[in-house]
């Protein structure tokens, strides 16, 4: 991703480039550490930019409209995990989501946020959803292909803790669910498995 300055035209983001600088997305970004790394990039083009322009005309680039795509406004119900979809998508998703609107599952009808995971082995058996383990170091969830650690959750009206203060107030075994969610033609629906 990265930081494009451009000459403002009638159409939305459609001006020629003046500047840009690309950086990678590592793999452990969150949609908070890559908007802080872009800002301070941002931050630096336009001043560079406008001392570019202010000793006469700067050479520009013509955006190639070909590979325009339009970014949609986050709805909340993207951030609702399906765990059947694999641990490296469900990741992407935390990350994606984080501070804003949280990735979020439900357990007993109560919505958790999960603020950071990381990828786990697999134990042979379990389901999408199932709980195979639950510890300090991390409470480990099968996906449809891998398994995450989830290592820092919030319940609904409460704060973000790290997952071993999470545990001493809340109550999760091996073998318990987290609720899958399948698209329908009415919103979410849940539907439950035995692990």
């Amino acid at each position: 991703t990265g930081i494009s300055i451009m000459q403002m035209e009638a159409g939305l983001d459609t001006g020629p480039v003046l500047l840009e600088e690309q950086t990678p997305i590592g793999p452990r970004d969150t949609a908070a550490s890559l908007h802080d790394r872009l800002a301070e990039i941002g931050a630096r083009l336009i001043v560079e930019a406008l001392e570019r322009l202010s000793t006469g005309p700067v050479p520009v680039t013509p955006q190639d409209e070909r590979l325009v795509t339009y970014a949609a406004k986050i709805q909340k119900s993207e951030a609702r995990i399906d765990w059947s979809k694999s641990a490296m998508e469900i990741d992407r998703q935390i990350r994606a989501f984080n501070p804003f609107p949280g990735a979020a599952t439900t357990k007993e009808g109560t919505d958790i946020k999960i603020w950071r995971a990381e990828a786990a082995p697999t134990l042979p058996g379990a389901s999408p959803g199932c709980i195979s383990e639950a510890t300090p170091d991390g409470i480990r969830v099968a996906c449809g292909e891998g398994s995450l650690r989830l290592l820092e959750l919030q319940r609904a009206g409460a704060r973000s803790l790290p997952v071993d203060r999470f545990l001493q107030g809340t109550t999760v075994l091996p073998g318990d669910r987290k609720s899958t969610r399948l698209n329908s033609s009415h919103g979410y629906i849940s539907y439950a498995v035995f692990c």
